[in-house]
């Protein structure tokens, strides 16, 4: 361990840029305590803060830069891939969609202090159009109070963290282990929320044939819309179906048969919003609702013109 505190020492700028960046791309590694450490040694006269506060908003703003890029020329291609390959539950990006659109580019500046919105802000800045000059003025704000905050704290705190990495040295290659450790049961711990929530949300779907077949048979299924106000802007529903909102479509419902067919879709892995919206309409007595497995891409493969 010693070593470790050595390189950050000597190398603090070159590991504050590697690991900030590699978190930010998205990656769980934590970089923020990191920033801490950098700024507690700049205050013992072992490092910079300036060039540890430059570096970390400079990896920043690529790993933003990037991102912002690729929701522009991909759009929600690039949003599902992301939810696909988080660790966190698959709420898919439902929820950072609208809270983005509420607050607009201004988002920006908090992202990167709430879990999941700080990979997801970006590319749906991207995805929806927000202008190079705004993106960047925003993204900078938001680097530099979130790097600033960390620096800040170790620079306050600087005797108690001089304190943790002296026991940190003392334990030697021990410590590292621990750290390793406690780095896999966050991971760990991570993919089984994600798996606990896919199972609370098992439900049976319904297949693009099978919903076909209810169409031909003139079954006249309701189709409801459960993706985000948001992700209903980027793309548009399916013909005639009804958009929920806040539980708006589940009130309108309330008029239909008990025993009508409804299909609930969105654009999320697993279909995880759908099967919500599909479980609550079963609590109502409707059980034939259920979700389309696919979701709106299923349905756009099999309708809309290519």
């Amino acid at each position: 361990m010693s070593h470790l505190i050595q390189l950050l020492q000597e190398y603090g700028v070159l590991i504050v840029f590697a690991v900030v960046l590699v978190e930010q791309i998205g990656l769980p590694i934590p970089a923020f305590p990191i920033l801490i450490v950098a700024g507690a040694l700049a205050v013992d006269g072992n490092g910079s803060w300036p060039a540890a506060l430059a570096v970390s908003m400079l990896a920043c703003l690529i790993s933003d830069y990037f991102w912002f890029r690729a929701g522009r020329h991909y759009g929600k291609r690039i949003l599902k891939l992301l939810c696909r390959i988080s660790l966190s539950p698959d709420y898919c990006v439902s929820q950072t969609e609208d809270n983005f659109k509420r607050w607009g580019p201004k988002a920006l500046i908090v992202a990167k202090f709430i879990p999941g919105f700080n990979t997801i802000a970006p590319p749906l800045a991207g995805a929806m159009g927000t202008g190079n000059p705004t993106f960047l003025g925003f993204s900078v704000l938001g680097g530099l109070l979130w790097s600033g905050s960390g620096i800040a704290i170790g620079a306050y705190f600087h005797t108690s963290v001089d304190q943790v990495l002296d026991i940190l040295g003392a334990m030697g290659a021990t410590a590292l282990t621990v750290l390793a450790g406690l780095l896999l049961l966050f991971i760990c711990f991570k993919y089984v929320e994600r798996k606990r929530f896919q199972q609370k949300t098992r439900v049976e779907r319904i297949s693009i044939d099978e919903l076909r077949r209810l169409i031909d048979a003139g079954a006249a299924p309701v189709l409801v819309d459960a993706r985000s106000a948001t992700a209903q802007m980027l793309e548009p529903a399916a013909p005639g179906a009804m958009l929920f909102n806040g539980g708006a479509a589940i009130d309108a419902i309330g008029a239909l048969a008990k025993d009508r067919h409804i299909v609930v879709y969105c654009s999320c892995p697993n279909d995880v919003t759908a099967a919500q919206v599909a479980q609550q309409l079963q609590a109502r007595g409707y059980h034939r609702a259920k979700p389309l497995h696919g979701g709106l891409d299923a349905w756009n493969a099999a309708y809309r013109p290519q």
